[in-house]
């Protein structure tokens, strides 16, 4: 067997296991700035894994496969620090477990 072939197959496997921990942290996190961040970590290191191993079992692919990874590590913390800070602008409420809130306090030390 290629072992370039058996190495892609075991990172598409953990990427498939980190997207499925990220679609389990979107359901089990409390409130919607703690989503955030399980989507955003887990979802993209398991994209990344799962298009890398796909790019060593298709070594042709791996150019288009290493554009797409630079897209999605560029894009998806971006997008997920927008949403973020849009659900602070709204004041979507954060769960009573939340003990702290960085952007209310840099709000209110740049006013005074």
């Amino acid at each position: 067997m290629d072992y370039l072939a058996l190495i892609g197959s075991v990172l598409t496997l953990i990427g498939t296991i980190f997207m499925f921990l990220a679609a389990l942290g979107l359901l089990r996190m409390p409130d919607v700035y703690n989503r955030i961040q399980a989507g955003t970590k887990a979802s993209t290191l398991g994209s990344v894994l799962t298009l890398l191993g796909i790019g060593l079992i298709q070594p042709d692919w791996l150019l288009k496969i290493g554009l797409l990874i630079i897209f999605i590590l560029l894009s998806n913390p971006v997008s997920s620090h927008v949403l973020g800070r849009a659900a602070h602008h709204k004041k979507v409420p954060m769960s009573p477990k939340t003990v702290l809130d960085h952007l209310t306090e840099d709000q209110t030390s740049t006013k005074n």
